[in-house]
């Protein structure tokens, strides 16, 4: 009985077509890998223009303190302060009220920290401390008022805010090696968030 040489063939020139299909997939898995190790290494950075952007969408917005004062907010300006491991956030704001014959301008500052969120993957503001707060032209009942409350603006205003929200696929090959976001860090180039192992279950 003679062989089929028809077949013979095809198995011999598909064998070699599967060894570079798995040599290519491996070739991928481990240039990924790779890629995951590199990553995790560098860490991973947000500038600060990233996050006027997640701001912008959160501004303006108002405050009323006490039923006396009126509060609007702008979006705030954002300065890194790497030397301090803090930003600095400058607000417009505008204020209207019972205590207030017209509208009036004025300034407020803000310096704080930053932490990761892990049950949204978020970087929120905390520890926040306020630097100026100030109104233009303001009357010494008025004034005294807003000096009162300045830490809760603060608090209400920034505490918690979500400045930038790491998606599924930026942590995709963190996650395949068993790490998490673990410290932030800032730099002038913008934050740094470095990975770590995750906590054995």
């Amino acid at each position: 009985m003679r062989p089929v040489a028809g077949r013979s063939a095809r198995v011999s020139t598909m064998e070699p077509m599967h060894r570079r299909l798995f040599l290519n997939h491996a070739s991928a898995a481990a240039l990924a890998l790779l890629a995951g190790c590199a990553s995790a290494q560098s860490g991973y950075t947000i500038s600060l223009q990233q996050m006027q952007q997640a701001l912008a969408e959160r501004f303006p917005r108002s405050y009323p303190l006490a039923g006396l004062l009126d509060l609007e907010l702008q979006s705030p300006r954002l300065k890194l302060l790497p030397e301090r491991d803090q930003i600095n956030a400058q607000f417009d704001l505008a204020a209207a009220g019972a205590l207030l014959s017209r509208r009036h301008t004025g300034l407020f500052d803000v310096d704080f920290a930053l932490r990761y969120e892990p049950t949204d993957r978020s970087i929120r503001a905390y520890r926040l401390r306020v630097n100026t707060l100030r109104i233009d032209d303001l009357k010494p009942q008025a004034a005294a008022l807003l000096r009162h409350y300045g830490q809760q603006l603060a608090d209400q205003s920034l505490r918690e805010v979500v400045l930038h929200q790491l998606r599924d696929k930026d942590l995709a090959s963190i996650d395949a090696l068993g790490l998490q976001p673990e410290s932030i860090s800032v730099t002038p180039r913008g934050l740094l968030v470095r990975f770590g192992a995750k906590p054995l279950s």
